[in-house]
């Protein structure tokens, strides 16, 4: 087992949605400091956005917000939105996403677009996260995948802003060393963040997989689905974790940390991150394996 990587597991970062709604149930089950994301969901208002990150630091947290590049309607916009984040929630790191709307609302149709404006690094922000896809992305081929990353690791090289990818979540590990294999055979040194589906009933987890497009690891969750007998059982990435942790340390030495996508709720997800936290430091060392899993 992983020494490193349990540590990492233990500062794990969370995702919010925009509302705020959840911040006293934030509070409750997950330390201060904490890095918390802030989606930017279709429709939503940066400035509302802004308020929500303010609130995050006053309660001690760490607050990321993310840039839907599609959504900014204008280049004043966005620098609008840095201005605000810098000033009222000091905001020091953004994750930069194109955003799920079709159309460009303004004239940044990508998260690279965004980047090119060159308000990022002009605002102060020194830490950007891009999205990784292990299991590939339903509208870039793997080739073009991996071409984007590497391009996003020389506009960090060029402009001094620290860069590193945060993965999309999926149903087993082997994926996600595969995809790590290939990061280092193609020369893309970039520091990752492994994104977990929190715990949920699996009826939940297979709505969200469908819809965030995952793919060969939904067999594992159908798995789950057999093996229980019923949807209304809630399933944690317990297996996931483990097959990263036995993994040989070489294979996860770009993991530089995890985020926990809450689909069951904070309350589910901050009791699961103390619980097995507390599970693995109970459990006798394994060997780690030799070979990377196939998916």
């Amino acid at each position: 087992m992983s020494a490193r990587l349990s540590g990492l597991l233990a500062s794990a970062s969370v995702e919010v949605s925009s509302s705020g709604s959840h911040l006293g149930e934030l509070a409750d089950h997950f330390p201060a400091g904490t890095d918390v994301s802030i989606t930017f969901l279709p429709g939503d208002n940066y400035r509302h956005n802004v308020e929500t990150a303010a609130a995050l630091r006053r309660a001690g947290f760490a607050p990321v917000l993310h840039i839907a590049a599609r959504e900014m309607p204008s280049r004043e916009a966005l620098n609008d939105f840095l201005v605000r984040a810098r000033r009222e929630a000091d905001v020091r790191r953004v994750v930069l996403i194109a955003g799920d709307v079709a159309a460009a609302k303004g004239p940044f149709k990508s998260s690279r677009d965004g980047a090119a404006s060159g308000l990022i690094e002009a605002h102060g922000i020194n830490a950007v996260s891009v999205a990784g896809y292990p299991e590939g992305h339903p509208y870039l081929e793997g080739a073009d995948a991996f071409a984007a990353l590497s391009a996003w690791q020389d506009w960090g090289g060029q402009t001094g802003v620290r860069v590193d990818i945060v993965t999309q979540f999926c149903f087993e590990s082997g994926p996600i060393l595969t995809w790590l294999a290939e990061l280092q055979m193609r020369g893309i040194g970039l520091p990752v963040t492994i994104g977990l589906a929190g715990p949920a009933t699996l009826a939940t987890l297979t709505k969200f997989g469908l819809r965030c497009g995952i793919g060969n690891s939904m067999r594992a969750l159908r798995g789950h689905i057999g093996r229980f007998g019923r949807l209304l059982t809630d399933n944690g990435p317990d297996e996931v974790v483990r097959g990263l942790l036995a993994a040989p340390p070489s294979a996860t030495a770009a993991i530089s940390g995890f985020h926990l996508f809450p689909f069951g709720g904070l309350r589910k997800a901050g009791l699961w991150l103390r619980d097995f936290e507390h599970e693995l430091q109970a459990a006798p060392p394994t060997p780690p394996r030799s070979a990377v899993q196939s998916p």
